[in-house]
């Protein structure tokens, strides 16, 4: 025989032991699958599927119509916990031909859910440890079927369910989520996020979240990567109405309304230094802001001390770095009730805009630079309010300073609070009216300036509010001084702190002290 028959010969051998151990592979392959999926599975859930094509010319798997569940669902169809899902399809891309023939577990590059329909069934509504039901019900089990590099969903429901009142704790719509560079040890696993990833994206048309036990979350679209986050107008929303709310709690405690048209995140960098959480970010932007703060004094006076902003960021358990926090163009408004019958008092503060920078937690830091808080807004729809803010996280004493000012108020424009709060009404003018005060968790003190021209008192009746009291509003204009006659006139204040008011009680008692020194 010649030498190129032989090499004829040879080839064609090759190509057909290639042809045959391709067959053979395959078919071994798809026979080794299914007890991979299934009989040896070590995980806590049945997986069945329609079709699997198996392609060892690219290392590629493509499983159809999967549907997970619960293996305690074969037997027990009504109490329902764990995982319930169906998906269009898997593809898992240059799987490890090595692994999958001699061991239980599929390890390839990456693997792409298609068309995900999750639902995840949670025993108790209550608040717990979200991390810890994802690391022991979701990320640990699919770990001992299959390890890869990258994960790719497409177009994905995700849902979290109470198991006792079937009701929605988490939803979010059209997922599409990207992890790159996923590695799960068995350390890692033992950490809040249960696994490390280099680099990630995700985008949802739509989020809702139960908070809370008074409060719902709910977004437009998120767009998210490991640098930046948008939040399309997201809203925190109260369970209850004020009068049902009131009845719930056992003490005094505010009940928030929020809405903002988009939360921005700039520059931002999060994970674990060892077991420390950490966040930082370069700019955290709260767009066209409202928000709504309500309190009722009819519960019982909440008698725990209140702690200053510089022990609450000091005593913050992670590592915080904000470089900046925005809001722009806010609305907030605060409103307080003595009484359901009464009305609440109202205060406005729109065209808010406020500029803090330097915002750190004292997590395991020895020396901060001042956090500094810039405020311009228009008090009760009118009048120029501008706050100037400083403190410093680390200053055990927590030290604070603060000055503002307030220029051309209609005294009447605080009706709305002082009317039903106070059941007093006033007319006149404000000028001028100027604050600059120093102080700590124990005093505050400084000076106060005030400009004002005819001002007068309304005072009405208890019983019937619509009344004017004429006696004690002859009285009370008797005592109070109608004008500053066209000069500023200033007034040294000394406040002491009740620790269990907030900082905003003690800045409104110390311009309160003020005015009482300078109209009486």
């Amino acid at each position: 025989m010649k030498w190129h028959w032989k090499i004829i010969v040879g080839v064609a051998f090759l190509l057909v032991l290639i042809l045959v151990l391709n067959i053979g592979l395959n078919w071994w392959i798809k026979f080794q699958l299914p007890k991979i999926i299934n009989e040896k599975n070590e995980s806590s859930y049945v997986i069945t599927y329609k079709k699997i094509d198996v392609s060892l010319l690219d290392s590629n798997i493509k499983a159809n119509d999967i549907v997970i569940i619960p293996k305690t669902a074969l037997t027990d169809t009504i109490n329902k916990s764990g995982i319930y899902a169906k998906v269009k399809s898997v593809e898992v891309k240059e799987f490890k031909l090595w692994s999958l023939l001699f061991s239980d577990k599929i390890k390839a590059r990456s693997i792409t859910i298609n068309t995900p329909k999750l639902i995840f069934y949670k025993k108790s509504q209550k608040s717990g440890n979200y991390s810890s039901k994802v690391r022991s019900s979701v990320v640990a089990p699919f770990e001992k079927i299959i390890t890869v590099s990258d994960i790719y969903l497409d177009h994905g429901d995700v849902k979290i369910i109470d198991s006792q009142t079937n009701k929605a704790l988490l939803s979010v719509q059209n997922v599409k989520l990207q992890l790159n560079g996923i590695v799960i040890t068995e350390t890692i696993l033992k950490n809040t996020v249960p696994f490390y990833f280099q680099n990630y994206a995700f985008t949802c048309d739509s989020l809702y979240y139960r908070a809370s036990t008074f409060y719902h979350v709910k977004t437009h679209a998120i767009k998210t990567s490991k640098s930046d986050l948008i939040v399309n107008h997201f809203e925190l929303i109260p369970e209850y109405s004020r009068a049902a709310f009131v009845k719930k709690i056992p003490q005094e405690k505010d009940l928030f309304t929020v809405r903002s048209t988009a939360i921005v995140v700039q520059k931002m960098k999060w994970g674990f230094k060892q077991q420390d959480f950490f966040f930082h970010s370069q700019c955290v932007a709260l767009n066209d802001l409202i928000a709504n703060i309500y309190r009722s004094k009819i519960p019982v006076d909440d008698l725990k001390k209140k702690p200053l902003y510089n022990k609450l960021l000091r005593d913050l358990k992670f590592d915080l770095k904000l470089d900046t926090l925005k809001i722009t163009n806010a609305l907030l408004q605060y409103e307080e009730e003595k009484s359901f019958d009464k009305g609440a008092g109202k205060l406005t503060f729109s065209k808010f805009n406020l500029t803090a920078t330097h915002i750190r937690s004292g997590f395991k830091q020895q020396k901060l630079a001042d956090l500094q808080i810039n405020i311009n807004c228009r008090f009760m729809n009118t009048s120029p309010l501008s706050v100037n803010w400083r403190f410093n996280v680390m200053d055990k004493s927590d030290g604070f300073k603060i000055k503002g000012a307030i220029r051309n108020f209609e005294v009447e424009k605080i009706i709305p609070f002082s009317k039903p709060y106070m059941n007093v009404t006033a007319k006149g003018i404000l000028n001028e009216m100027y604050f600059n005060f120093t102080g700590n968790d124990r005093k505050n003190q400084g000076t106060f300036s005030v400009k004002y021209d005819d001002l007068k008192l309304t005072v009405y009746k208890k019983e019937d509010r619509k009344k004017k009291n004429k006696l004690l509003t002859f009285v009370a204009n008797l005592f109070v001084k109608n004008d500053t006659k066209k000069k500023l006139k200033e007034a040294q204040i000394n406040v002491d702190r009740i620790p269990e008011k907030s900082f905003y009680n003690f800045l409104w008692r110390s311009i309160a002290e003020g005015l009482k020194k300078i109209l009486i």
